[in-house]
């Protein structure tokens, strides 16, 4: 396949007002159609990276292949490319940049030859302390060929004076810090892990007597599997021929889960954390309605992430609930440079009004979040001209006040509206007659506890309280070398 040409690709401008997860991991051991399995599995992942994957695989002797820029779909629906990827174990990739452009060097899994042989490795989510750990490797002599943070963990791997793999990759983890859930393959094994707080998912499962390791259950969904179990905050596993062991490498920690999992970026058919996401979501929208609701004749989810908790709103109020905004489901994150004269109509790419259930109206609309706020700003207009007569917008978070540094691509704080502004200050911008959003302790009772506790919070939810979880090393650090300035092209 031939990688789209960058130079005709650019961000929808409405992308930006958004939030995007980073990657999702796929890995599998002892399956004869392992690659296979493995493109499907990220294709069931593609929404926690859309702008590149990649795909290794094992054959007993040789290590096989294939990464490419764009969709699951684009870089692997080819017998050409499928029948060069050999071998009983895979590990699979998906990304979505941070920032800058997407490069191929930085696609994962990452590759690399060591002294035990071949290592592969996929990650979710993002190390805090990478640019440091890397300033002291290249000191070290280490030379870089990504500006991935996953790197790093390769670099340490390497170095590392450790008897066994297992141990010289538990020695590499002990010098990060931040989120990531992580799937390494070699010649013999597939390991996982995540970070002792468990900020980013990562679950088991089975296909015969095939092991997997992936980002969400829907990844085992699409090829039959069985889910398992979760891997474990600060859990390593290993599959072998052995089958599949434990160990806990890092002192305990009170879990730290990513709320916003619930909320938005995991699919809704899958299962985080013991909890369906989809029923979480209906939850988080009676619980919405029940804090906020407002004398109303419809509510309008803003599709798709807000369909669930629109549907619980509508239930818990006893309201009807109408598609009074189409999805257009064929437009995907880029596009060709569009004239100054079109470019203000891209909302409309995305979304179309169904005028009969809008007009004469008051309208709930209710949606999963707000970040800049231009989208939104530009839906609220959207309805208002299609002759709503009142708009209220209810949101199924809190506040997004702080950015985050574990995984998720949000934009600085001075860009974010509710940094900016109170909730009647956002609602005079956004053009609503009322605007509410979620409390903290209403969704934490959405996600089945009584309230947060301000002492130990269950989840990470720094994105509305602005209290982080661990460390930021790399973000307090006062200098950083010159050099590391191409990091900003991307993260895991």
């Amino acid at each position: 396949m031939t990688p789209p040409d960058p130079s005709l690709l650019t961000t929808d401008p409405l992308d930006g007002d958004t939030l995007h997860e980073e990657c999702g991991v796929f890995g599998i051991y002892g399956d004869a159609d392992a690659a296979s399995h493995t493109a499907l599995g990220l294709h069931a992942l593609q929404h926690r990276g859309q702008e590149a994957s990649g795909l290794v695989t094992f054959d007993g002797e040789h290590y096989h292949s294939h990464r490419g820029l764009g969709h699951v779909s684009d870089n692997f629906k080819a017998e050409s490319v499928m029948s060069r990827l050999q071998g009983s174990m895979a590990l699979g990739h998906n990304r979505y940049s941070t920032t800058g452009e997407t490069i191929l060097r930085n696609v994962q899994p990452l590759f690399a030859d060591f002294e035990f042989g071949g290592l592969a490795l996929g990650h979710n989510g993002n190390l805090t302390n990478a640019l440091t750990v890397r300033q002291d490797l290249v000191r070290r002599g280490c030379i870089f060929q990504s500006t991935s943070d996953t790197e790093v963990v390769i670099h340490l791997i390497a170095i590392s004076q450790q008897a066994t793999v297992e141990e010289r990759v538990i020695d590499a983890l002990r010098q990060i810090e931040g989120a990531y859930s992580m799937v390494a393959m070699t010649n013999t094994a597939l390991y996982g892990v995540r970070d002792p707080l468990g900020v980013r998912p990562l679950v088991i499962g089975k296909l015969d007597n095939a092991y997997i390791l992936c980002s969400e259950t829907c990844a085992l969904d699409i090829i039959g599997a069985a889910f398992v179990r979760d891997v474990e905050p600060g859990e390593m596993v290993i599959i072998d021929e052995d089958g599949l062991r434990s160990v806990r490498p890092f002192p305990d920690a009170s879990p730290r889960f990513c709320i916003f999992e619930y909320i938005y970026f995991a699919r809704p058919d899958s299962v985080c954390e013991g909890s369906s996401v989809y029923e979480v979501r209906k939850r988080i929208g009676e619980e919405l309605a029940r804090e906020s609701h407002v004398p109303c004749d419809v509510i309008v989810p803003v599709p798709d992430s807000g369909v669930p908790a629109a549907l619980g709103y509508a239930a818990e109020v006893q309201i009807p609930f109408e598609y009074g905004i189409i999805r257009n489901h064929y437009v995907g994150r880029t596009f060709i440079q569009p004239t100054e004269k079109t470019r203000h109509l891209g909302v409309k790419r995305k979304h179309n009004i169904n005028r009969a259930q809008i007009e004469g109206k008051r309208v709930v609309l209710v949606d999963d979040s707000i970040v800049r706020g231009t989208t939104s700003t530009k839906i609220v207009d959207m309805v208002r001209q299609a002759g709503a007569k009142e708009v209220h917008l209810r949101i199924s978070s809190p506040p997004t006040a702080h950015p985050c540094y574990f995984g998720i691509d949000t934009p600085e704080r001075d860009q974010l509206l509710a940094a900016q502004h109170d909730v009647a200050g956002m609602a005079k911008r956004l053009g609503v007659d009322s605007l509410a959003f979620i409390s903290v302790d209403g969704l934490y009772r959405a996600v089945g506890k009584a309230k947060r506790d301000s002492d130990n919070p269950q989840f990470c939810d720094a994105c509305f309280t602005g209290e982080y979880p661990s460390a930021l090393t790399d973000l307090n650090a006062k200098e950083l070398p010159h050099q590391l300035s191409l990091l900003t092209e991307g993260r895991a």
